[in-house]
C-alpha cells in the first residue's frame, strides 16, 4: 500500500477493486488517506482523503455501492461523524452523524438496505447501544440495545435478516459466552444459546450452510489465552456445538470464506508472538487443514476478490504490505 496503515477499514467494492480507508501509523496517528487495489494491475493507487482521520471505525457496503465510515477513534477521541465514499468519483461526503460516539464496534447490513452499528468504546466505557443509518435519508435511528454490553465481540447478519453477535469482553471485566440477536422487525435483541467456550477477539463466519463458524480468540483458559476451539452456531436451534479446533491457537485473527465454501483463518497472535501461519475449515468434514503461510506476521485485514483470490493487507512487521492467496 502507499501507506502502512493499522486498524484500518477494507471494503471489497463491486467493481472489484478493494478499498482501505483511514487507519493509524506506526504511532498509532490517525489516517485520513484512503487508497484502492486493482486486481487487474496488482497495484493500489491513492484516492479522495476521508474528511476526518479515524481508526477501528467501520466500514459498510451499501446497496447502492457506496461505503459507508462510520464512528471509529480520531484525533480527540470518539467520534460521532460518518462519512460516505463514492467509487464513481473517488470522493467522500459527510453523512448523518451518530447519536452516540464509539469505536471498536460491529456493523452489519439489514435485508432493507440500512446499516447498523453495535455497541463499541468512548469516553463512558462500552456501550450496548446500536443505530440504524437509513441511505435514502442519510440519517441515524436508535434501536434496541444489547442485553449485554460487551467489546471486542464480532456480528453477522444469518440468511433470515437477523443478527447474531457472540462473546466478547464484558463491562464488568473478564469474557463473555453470552450471544443475543437481533430481529429487525422488532428492533429487539433477545438471548439466543451462549457459546461453550467464553471468548473475545475471535472470528464468526456465516457459511453457506446457514450454520455460523466461531473460531479461536481469547478465551482466559488455554494456555496464555489462546484458545484453538472453533464451534457452530444453528439459527434453527439457536444453539452452538464444539467442531474440529484448529491446529494452531490464534486470536486477532482473520477469517474469510472463499469460493469453494472452505473458510480460511490466517495470522493474528499466538503464543509464539505474531503468526504466519495460515489454515483452512472443511464444513463437510468439520476439519482444518493446514495452507501456506504467510510472509508477514500479523496481517490485519483479508478481502476476497472477485476471482477467488484472498488479498490480505497490513501486519506487525510491514504495516503496508499486501500478499494474494489462492486457493
Amino acid at each position: 500500500m502507499t501507506a502502512g496503515r493499522m486498524a484500518a477499514t477494507v471494503t471489497a467494492l463491486p467493481n472489484g477493486q478493494v478499498l482501505a480507508a483511514g487507519g493509524a501509523n506506526y504511532n498509532w496517528t490517525p489516517l485520513a488517506s484512503a487508497e484502492l487495489y486493482n486486481p487487474a494491475t496488482g497495484k493500489w493507487t491513492l484516492t479522495g482523503s476521508l474528511h476526518t482521520a479515524r481508526y477501528y471505525a467501520t466500514a459498510t457496503l451499501l446497496p447502492g455501492g457506496q461505503v459507508l465510515v462510520a464512528g471509529g477513534d480520531g484525533p480527540a477521541g470518539a467520534l460521532t461523524s460518518a462519512e460516505l465514499y463514492n467509487p464513481a468519483t473517488g470522493t467522500w461526503t459527510a453523512t448523518g452523524s451518530l447519536h452516540t460516539a464509539r469505536y471498536g464496534h460491529a456493523a452489519a447490513l439489514l435485508p432493507n438496505g440500512e446499516a447498523m452499528v453495535i455497541g463499541g468504546e468512548n469516553a463512558t466505557g462500552y456501550t450496548p447501544t446500536a443505530e440504524l443509518y437509513n441511505p435514502a435519508t442519510g440519517t441515524w435511528s436508535a434501536t434496541g440495545s444489547m442485553l449485554v454490553a460487551r467489546y471486542g465481540f464480532p456480528a453477522t447478519t444469518l440468511q433470515d435478516g437477523r443478527v447474531l453477535v457472540a462473546g466478547g469482553n464484558a463491562a464488568t471485566g473478564g469474557l463473555l459466552a453470552e450471544a443475543e440477536v437481533y430481529t429487525p422487525a422488532t428492533g429487539k435483541w433477545a438471548a439466543t444459546g451462549s457459546l461453550d467456550r467464553a471468548r473475545a477477539v475471535f472470528t464468526l463466519t456465516l457459511l453457506p450452510s446457514g450454520q455460523v463458524l466461531a473460531a479461536g480468540g481469547n478465551d482466559g483458559i488455554s494456555p496464555g489465552g489462546y484458545a484453538a476451539t472453533a464451534e457452530l452456531y444453528t439459527p434453527a436451534t439457536g444453539t452452538w456445538a464444539f467442531t474440529g479446533s484448529l491446529h494452531t491457537a490464534r486470536m486477532n485473527h482473520t477469517a474469510t470464506l472463499l469460493t469453494n465454501g472452505n473458510v480460511l483463518a490466517a495470522d493474528g497472535l499466538g503464543a509464539t508472538g505474531l503468526l504466519t501461519s495460515a489454515e483452512l475449515y472443511h464444513p463437510a468434514t468439520g476439519t482444518w487443514t493446514t495452507t501456506g503461510s504467510t510472509s508477514r506476521t500479523g496481517n490485519y485485514a483479508t478481502v476476497l476478490l472477485p476471482g477467488g483470490q484472498a488479498l490480505t493487507i497490513g501486519g506487525g512487521t510491514l504495516a503496508n504490505g499486501a500478499e494474494l492467496y489462492t486457493p
